[in-house]
């Protein structure tokens, strides 16, 4: 198998092991005696809605509403697929946060509130608290993202902001509550995926103020208004860790990078590569990582140490990127530019990094691959590699190479992968 043929085989085949149609049917709980409701936000949420339909015994009564982002709908029956704006909110997924709510308090203690998590469902589900408004939601939001916060960070100010996040779903219904998560998280602590809508929130208003004071966000003053008053103890805070609602609420985590990069592994094994997972938490400034991760194919690739050859250094996480220039691109494309900078056309050395959902950043791309000579043929072209990485250009980089990767909407989300082939 050639090296770009085996890139492209690991990821799908960690795309494979993430896929909601195949995943979600064997956690399904048992219908209860009344209602079944089905609510949901995120990347995967038509994938999973469609598998529930499916898995659901037709006898038995099943409605809901789930909302997903633009272009990643499926055709269902019974659950309705609202696409909405992300990774900026807008009001097509206002209007169906709300309605997800008004489903949830509807719902007796002999029904079932199915909730169905994945990532992307933060900006996906929201639904701002009175007192801000949907315009300065979508300000804050893209403060966070320009400064490149971690997801963490980001959520902890949208539970905050919001009155269906950080457990507030949970709570607005006397339902049983199970919820299915596909984790796009380090960690895979519910808490932090889609901002935790049935998980209890350990944040604070405090700590949503020194968010914003960490990144240098000078928030909306009605956003400020708001999380003054919540750290004054005049606003009700997420529900905690220690709070009885959630004795009637499961969250079961279903689909984790860790699984993808195991099964990924496995089918660089079977085909004579030693595989060496380096970890599905890895964070940082992604032109950073892509430095250290260079100087350890480099040390493979000049002194078979610690492994030889061939060896495929995989791993996932989510990597951040301060934007400094005026170029396009994602984490992914952006980590595979400066790993192409630092090892400077090492040869025998591949690479391949992609969003499992499909969109590297804001882009039309999952990822892409990395060559021996991509900076070579770069040059051929008036392309700066330095120049281009200055400027977070790390799409049109790839893009004039033609080898940007380009799956379409994958429907699930187990954050990033990356893998470096070593020959």
């Amino acid at each position: 198998m050639n090296p770009r043929d085996l890139l492209l085989g690991s990821f799908a085949a960690a795309l494979a092991a993430a896929d909601p149609l195949q995943i979600v049917p064997r956690h399904l709980p048992s219908p209860p005696k009344g209602r079944t409701v089905v609510v949901g936000a995120g990347k995967a949420a038509g994938a999973m809605a469609l598998a529930v339909e499916t898995a659901w015994p037709a006898d038995r009564p099943l409605e809901g509403v789930v909302i997903t982002r633009y272009g990643h709908g499926l055709p269902t029956q019974r659950i309705r697929v609202v696409e909405a704006g992300h990774p900026v909110p807008d009001e097509s997924g206002e209007r169906a946060a709300h309605e997800i709510l008004a489903l949830a308090k509807s719902l007796g203690e002999d029904d079932l509130l199915l909730v169905l998590v994945s990532g992307g469902g933060s900006a996906l589900l929201s639904a701002p608290v009175p007192a801000v408004s949907m315009a300065d939601l979508k300000a804050v939001t893209r403060q966070l993202l320009a400064c490149g916060a971690p997801i963490q960070d980001m959520n902890t100010v949208r539970k905050h902001l919001s009155t269906i996040q950080g457990g507030r779903l949970a709570v607005a219904s006397r339902a049983q509550v199970v919820a299915l998560v596909i984790s796009d998280v380090t960690g895979d602590d519910p808490t932090h995926i889609a901002s935790g809508p049935c998980a209890p929130d350990p944040t604070t208003f405090a700590d949503a103020q020194e968010v914003l004071r960490l990144h240098g966000v000078e928030p909306p003053a009605s956003i400020a208004a708001h999380l003054a008053r919540g750290a004054k103890g005049e606003e009700p805070e997420t529900p905690k860790p220690d709070d009885q609602i959630f004795t009637r609420v499961e969250n079961v985590v279903i689909a984790t990078a860790h699984q993808s990069l195991m099964t990924a592994s496995a089918f660089v094994q079977a085909r004579g590569i030693t595989p060496m997972v380096l970890g599905d938490s890895v964070t940082g400034e992604s032109r950073e990582v892509a430095k250290v991760y260079a100087a350890l194919a480099r040390q493979i690739h000049q002194h078979s140490h610690p492994l030889k050859r061939p060896v495929a250094l995989i791993s996932g996480g989510e990597t951040t990127v301060t934007i400094r220039g005026n170029g396009r691109g994602g984490r992914c494309t952006e980590f595979l530019l400066s790993l192409a900078v630092d090892l400077a056309g090492l040869d025998h050395v591949h690479a391949l990094a992609a969003d499992t959902d499909g969109i590297d950043g804001s882009e039309s791309n999952a990822g892409a691959i990395l060559l021996p000579d991509s900076i070579a043929r770069a040059a051929a072209l008036g392309h700066s590699a330095k120049a281009m990485l200055a400027d977070n250009d790390g799409y049109s980089f790839f893009a004039a190479l033609n080898d940007l990767v380009i799956t379409g909407p994958t429907r699930t989300n187990v954050n990033d992968f990356r893998i470096i082939l070593v020959q």
